[in-house]
């Protein structure tokens, strides 16, 4: 089995999750697009040689919908032959998309991949996609969740 290694690690900035909150004229496509451009030029890297880009992305409806990590790798002018995919663990999303790039690479499906999260929750709040949890009596007030801004924040200042 191949060792997986992380070569680099670029950051958006992190704001209030609300209508007017500091990020609030940023889409979660220009974030992400931001960061890939970021990756590629302070790594002079050869974007056809990245097989895939996982993005975490814990509500991918409207603009942040019809999987954001591929349109972002487009719009980011990466290599058109370079995959990209969104994935949904609620708060987990940007660690399992680091873990499932790593799982590519160590299994052998990939020799270079990119993980990482994107969300504009001042933009697309969280419940927009109409999930039972927020929305459904029998679900919401049977199970507890920490909200994703609080949660991200708690683990961004950890």
């Amino acid at each position: 089995m191949a060792d997986a290694y992380i070569y680099d690690a670029v950051r958006t900035p992190r704001g209030k999750g609300k209508k007017d909150g500091s990020l609030h004229e940023i889409t979660g496509l220009s974030l992400a697009t931001q960061v890939l451009e970021a990756l590629r030029d302070r790594n002079g890297l050869d974007t056809s040689k990245v097989d895939d880009v996982i993005l975490g992305c814990v509500t991918p409806v409207g603009e942040q919908g019809a999987d954001i990590a591929r349109t972002a790798v487009l719009n980011a002018g990466w290599s058109q032959y370079t995959a990209g995919v969104q994935i949904n663990r609620f708060c987990a999303s940007g660690l399992e998309a680091v873990n499932m790039a790593a799982a590519k690479v160590k299994s052998g499906e990939a020799d270079f991949a990119v993980g990482g999260g994107v969300e504009a929750m001042s933009r697309v709040p969280m419940g927009s996609d109409g999930g039972a949890w927020p929305v459904d009596p029998s679900s919401a007030f049977s199970t507890y969740f920490v909200p994703q801004g609080v949660s991200a924040d708690m683990i961004a200042s950890k």
